[in-house]
């Protein structure tokens, strides 16, 4: 038997695989950070052998509360994944029980979502009449933070900004912007028709994509967590930000989503931007408008469970919705998505998953197209 991590977003430490019904793991840490939770690798020669994978180190993940109720994912052929039902959480130990029936198979904390698969939807864009694939700069490693933008920069079309995955672990977020972005370029979609006359909507499907490879959870490969370098970001360290917010600078923003994962509640949410002082009361009756109109579209959606307002203390326009909220005025909501499963909606086969991250994406037109109906009235 042999474990491997040497492919695109793979990560463990094998500490000893000689015994399988007791294969010892460590969860890998970020490569420039102490963040670890993600894990992904491949298991080869242990077909119809039960295996025992103990993470002796998952107590000191960075969110232990991830993990009761946690179930991991696994996949034969990287196309079709399913939750592994003999994965429990016991005395600071994450450890999957399971029998694989065939020789090679590979185990995630969530259904990855590759580079490869990523260019391969900036080719699909590209080759869209109504859309573009934008370069705002590259990342440390080399590679480029893509922008696709569907309508044209005008005057009389309102800009609207969504970003996904600033943390490269949450890989639901990309399987989020693909659904959107299929619907979004659909010529026979009315939403879509609608919004594509009214809107520039700018998408960055990756914020991370150098964590994304690297199968870093949280960090970029300079270990910076992007999702808190919005006041001062740098070349030097936080690039993608950096590029990113210059171009938000530069076209405005009148509408913003930042989406995300999250490790411990198993609930679609949103966090706004209420807790900022001042913001306007008029813009907050447009975020509940908005949530209004999501409900209505996903009921995967809910609004009873999620972040407390004072969870973020002197750090909190350091965030991307909140400083996009500050700096503009605008609706601006981070969307979480669970690792686990929806508890409102459970599905016991494959959990929370990222053919409903698509699906949650797609519903995102219908309160997109209301809210430019309402900035038009």
């Amino acid at each position: 038997m042999k474990i491997s991590h040497g492919f695109d977003s793979g990560s463990i430490d094998v500490v000893d695989a000689s015994d399988p019904s007791h294969v010892r793991l460590r969860l890998k840490p970020d490569n420039a950070s102490t963040f670890c939770q993600w894990f992904h690798f491949r298991v080869h020669g242990a077909a119809g052998q039960p295996l025992k994978m103990v993470f002796e180190n998952a107590a000191e993940a960075a969110y232990p509360d991830g993990w009761p109720d946690y179930r991991a994912v696994a996949s034969y052929d990287r196309k079709h994944w399913f939750r592994v039902n003999g994965t429990r959480y016991d005395a600071g130990q994450l450890v999957i029980e399971h029998t694989p029936e065939r020789n090679s198979i590979y185990y995630a904390y969530f259904e990855p979502y590759s580079h490869e698969r990523h260019l391969d939807l900036l080719g699909r864009v590209e080759l869209s009449p109504y859309a573009e694939v934008c370069s705002l700069g590259a990342t440390l490693q080399g590679r480029e933070v893509d922008m696709v933008r569907v309508g044209r920069v005008r005057d009389d079309r309102v800009p609207v900004w969504i970003i996904a995955r600033q943390h490269p672990g949450e890989s639901m977020a990309e399987w989020f912007v693909e659904g959107l972005l299929d619907r979004l370029l659909d010529a026979a979609d009315p939403v879509a028709r609608r919004i594509r006359e009214r809107a520039c909507v700018n998408v960055v499907p990756s914020m991370n994509p150098d964590g994304a490879s690297l199968g870093n959870l949280r960090t970029n490969a300079a270990g910076a967590n992007l999702n808190r370098e919005w006041m001062n970001p740098s070349v030097a360290r936080s690039p993608e930000v950096y590029w990113v917010r210059n171009a938000m600078e530069a076209h405005g923003c009148e509408l913003f989503l930042d989406i995300h994962g999250d490790e411990s509640l198993p609930y679609v949410f949103t966090d706004g931007a209420g807790m900022i002082p001042g913001f306007p009361a008029g813009t907050l009756a447009q975020e509940a408008a908005f949530l209004d109109v999501f409900a209505a579209a996903s009921p995967d959606f809910q609004r009873e469970h999620g972040y407390s307002p004072d969870r973020f203390g002197e750090e909190m326009l350091t965030l991307a919705s909140k400083w996009v909220a500050h700096r503009f005025g605008c609706v601006s909501l981070t969307l979480e998505m669970p690792f686990k499963d929806n508890a409102l909606m459970p599905d016991g086969q494959v959990g929370w998953n990222g053919a409903r991250s698509k699906r949650l994406g797609a519903a995102m037109l219908q309160p997109i197209l209301a809210h430019l109906e309402a900035v038009k009235r």
